[in-house]
């Protein structure tokens, strides 16, 4: 297949450019940093959607594309970088969508857990209302914009993505860099649900929607089992030795990262991926032992 990713140079994106091009795909992937597609066998880089033809052949897109939210504080300026980088880009592809001679059959495009809001322990799954907050408006907005493909007959897959770990990026980085000083901690009253993924499943889920011709909707990208804060800390405490125990309080964690605090960090989702289980997905790695084994 012909696939082209945005973002596709990011966390997720770069796993998925690599596993897609081992498999034989030719892919065009749009990207802000300056990379020549000279040497590359089924990669060409873009800057813009623009340089893509009318009469071009695409048979899949993948939307990833988004500044991070954990990057920078939020203030005003970088809200509206994180809203721009998401709705832009996505309105972009369905343009080029609607410009294309022959439409692409399936676009996997991006959102996050953040739609459904702080919940405690609510278990959530895919037909769970949109929550209030930031995140929510973002994650809902990003999805109706979408949306818009379905009326050229596109196949749409949401994947409302969790908390992706993996060694070298991400989340998982920076929550094991006090345990790895010998110290446990997190953040908090601990009782907060983490919804995680392993980066490989994300992967692994977003091929499945591209192969998968029958089916379509939100699916939650997470992983089967999510943990409370405190049981992540036990879990990795089970892998890197540590000697104290410093609960992070969340007045603090307010104080040093302001409102990304309420809606990343102290408060959670309870989120499960009954859609993707129930349409056949086998995860690599279900539970957080698995998970750590590898990242640690």
């Amino acid at each position: 297949m012909r696939i082209l990713i945005t973002g596709g140079t990011g966390f997720i994106g770069s796993m998925l450019q690599q596993v897609l091009s081992d498999a034989g795909h030719e892919l065009l992937v749009l990207t802000r940093q300056a990379l020549s597609s000279e040497g590359e066998r089924s990669t060409t880089f873009l800057k813009s959607l623009d340089e893509i033809p009318d009469s071009a052949n695409v048979d899949a897109i993948v939307n990833l594309a988004g500044a991070s939210l954990a990057d920078k504080r939020w203030s005003t300026r970088y809200k509206k970088t994180i809203v721009d980088s998401r709705l832009e880009t996505t309105a972009s592809v369905v343009a080029l969508c609607r410009r294309l001679q022959v439409k692409p059959s399936v676009l996997v495009s991006g959102s996050a857990i953040g739609y459904y809001g702080a919940r405690g322990a609510e278990k959530l799954d895919e037909s769970a209302d949109q929550g209030e907050g930031f995140s929510a408006q973002l994650c809902g907005d990003w999805e109706r914009e979408a949306s818009a493909v379905e009326a050229m007959g596109i196949r749409l897959c949401l994947v409302r993505l969790g908390v992706v770990l993996d060694s070298d990026g991400g989340a998982f980085v920076e929550m094991a860099k006090p345990f790895r000083m010998g110290v446990a901690n997190w953040i908090g009253s601990g009782d907060q649900y983490l919804s995680w993924i392993h980066r490989r499943d994300v992967v692994g889920a977003i091929l499945f929607l591209l192969e998968r011709n029958d089916v379509d909707g939100v699916f939650n990208v997470t992983a089967p089992e999510p943990v409370t804060s405190k049981g992540f800390c036990q879990a990795l405490q089970a892998h890197l030795r540590t000697w104290i125990t410093l609960p992070m309080p969340a007045g603090v964690m307010r104080l040093l990262v302001g409102e990304m605090a309420d809606e990343l960090l102290v408060q959670g989702q309870r989120v499960l991926p009954n859609r993707l289980q129930n349409e056949g997905y086998a995860f690599q790695y279900a539970d957080l032992d698995s998970a750590l084994a590898t990242l640690v």
